[in-house]
């Protein structure tokens, strides 16, 4: 799955990283624990063809939706029903998105009883922004005020994530952002077959603190390697 993020790489190098054309985003401050219903920056492309980096609220809310509160719950739309699941699969035929990601974070179940998960920090080895796999939707409340919302697309673990979770982020490749933003060129059928663990080599991890464990906490100390005496 994919539950915390971290997005700390400002929007000008996000826009040239993700080869948009136009720049609309919210001011949003660095965050080293980018938490559900957040704020977070995507990636996707408008009505008249443009790549456009904007700003969406995490956690997916269809149009159809009562009210926004759902989407807390759909944070992670998973790869094997994503076609077909009622939330997300008018989003999935239509509205894909990229969201930029430095890094992503997953826990490790404690060795001993009554001991706490160690959280780990996985990033690029190259160190380049990360581009998960997003969908988009539109909801309107009674006042007519727009509400746009994303969620992340997962999939089975890669060899890295695997010893720590059965899922993953799917891990979109520089050569297949065209197509996922595009869905001329890149049907639900072709789409689905971009929702696979990341490439070998893409990715790497390192134990960090457990203070990333607390929503309210955040700052770049959250990513630093943990010292082997800290370790749980």
């Amino acid at each position: 799955m994919c539950g915390r993020f971290v997005a700390a790489t400002p929007p000008s190098v996000l826009a040239e990283r993700f080869m948009v054309d136009e720049v609309v985003v919210d001011d949003r401050p660095p965050s080293w624990n980018v938490a559900p219903t957040a704020d977070v920056y995507a990636v996707a492309r408008s009505r008249e063809g443009s790549r456009r980096l904007g700003t969406l609220r995490w956690g997916l809310v269809p149009s159809w939706a009562e009210n926004p509160t759902a989407g807390a719950r759909h944070i992670n739309a998973r790869a094997e029903t994503v076609a077909t699941n009622g939330v997300y699969r008018e989003s999935f035929a239509r509205r894909r998105c990229i969201v930029p990601a430095d890094g992503f974070y997953e826990w490790q179940a404690p060795a001993e009883p009554g001991d706490s998960k160690q959280p780990f920090y996985i990033r690029a080895v190259d160190g380049q922004p990360l581009a998960l796999a997003g969908l988009w939707d539109s909801w309107r409340d009674a006042e007519g005020r727009w509400m746009r919302t994303c969620a992340i697309v997962t999939t089975r673990a890669d060899e890295v994530v695997a010893p720590l979770h059965d899922r993953m982020p799917v891990v979109l490749p520089e050569d297949t952002w065209g197509g996922w933003l595009d869905p001329a060129e890149l049907d639900v059928r072709d789409a689905r077959a971009l929702l696979v663990p990341a490439r070998p080599g893409t990715l790497e991890r390192h134990p960090v603190s457990t203070a990333v464990n607390s929503a309210r906490n955040d700052g770049p100390e959250l990513v630093e390697i943990l010292p082997a005496e800290r370790r749980g």
